[in-house]
């Protein structure tokens, strides 16, 4: 998908949601576990509900790898079924991939070959040769750096300066502006950066930015629209467990609908 389908997507259903599928058979409904396979039967349940409300879906590969080849089984069936009952729904396998150049190439036949998903979370911290390999020969689809990210941990390095006084995120978004382009490179910024946004947008002014972080983890979104919203929008904001575990019982479906749907509303709002 190329960005002005997702822009036009996004316009046309008034909404910027990004529905995580970190589906974990720990946390699934108890009447899931007897089917032939409860991560997929979850998964299609929680589609149908919201693919009204949303224009992407996030499944997080950690989830489906925990399951042996049975998870990434379910994966597959999960973005296959996307690819055909919702055509208009950008794909994002985060995988956060990102090694030596001939690896690189093998995860980027990986996802964007096999499973031809739009967009794959990468690591930038080996540099150009582990990030351009999913960038070249293969239009249409995305590369989604990790820059400023919501946990606790990214206080770490993140925001570490250099001798100018610029910060590691800043340092990563700004060099990687030379490999790719705002039609094929997106950026993570954890919606609980919210003040922060000025500053990304001061390196990646049209760029799309993937912002985990809202709902579960507290973030804001509307200091996320104010400081981060760009003329094409230029957001898709993720919510997994504030929507896909509001329930647990049969109804889970229909209550993770309703939950999309009350972000769906607030999005339109703003985007007003």
């Amino acid at each position: 998908m190329n960005r002005q389908e997702l822009v036009d997507n996004i316009r046309r259903k008034q909404s910027f949601l990004c529905v995580g599928l970190d589906t974990d058979l720990q946390k699934v409904p108890g009447h899931l576990l007897t089917e032939e396979d409860p991560i997929f039967a979850f998964n299609k349940a929680i589609i149908d509900a919201t693919a009204p409300y949303c224009v992407a879906y996030k499944p997080n590969l950690a989830f489906y790898e925990a399951a042996g080849v049975k998870g990434l089984m379910a994966f597959e069936k999960t973005v296959k079924y996307l690819k055909q009952h919702y055509p208009d729904q950008f794909i994002i396998a985060d995988a956060k991939r990102g090694d030596i150049g001939n690896t690189s190439k093998m995860y980027a036949r990986t996802f964007f070959g096999e499973y031809d998903v739009d967009a794959l979370t990468v690591a930038p911290y080996m540099g150009e040769d582990s990030v351009t390999p999913f960038i070249q020969g293969y239009d249409g689809h995305w590369v989604i750096l990790l820059a400023l990210t919501s946990n606790k941990g990214s206080l770490d390095f993140q925001l570490m300066e250099d001798k100018n006084g610029e910060r590691l995120f800043e340092k990563v978004i700004r060099k990687s502006r030379e490999w790719g382009n705002d039609e094929n490179l997106m950026y993570v910024v954890g919606a609980t950066r919210g003040e922060l946004f000025q500053d990304i947008r001061r390196v990646a002014p049209k760029a799309f930015l993937l912002v985990p972080g809202i709902g579960a983890q507290g973030g804001s979104l509307e200091e996320v629209c104010r400081h981060g919203m760009t003329e094409d929008i230029g957001l898709l904001v993720n919510s997994s467990r504030a929507i896909i575990y509001a329930d647990n019982t049969e109804n889970f479906a229909q209550v993770a609908g309703e939950k999309a749907k009350e972000v769906a509303e607030q999005m339109a709002a703003l985007l007003k």
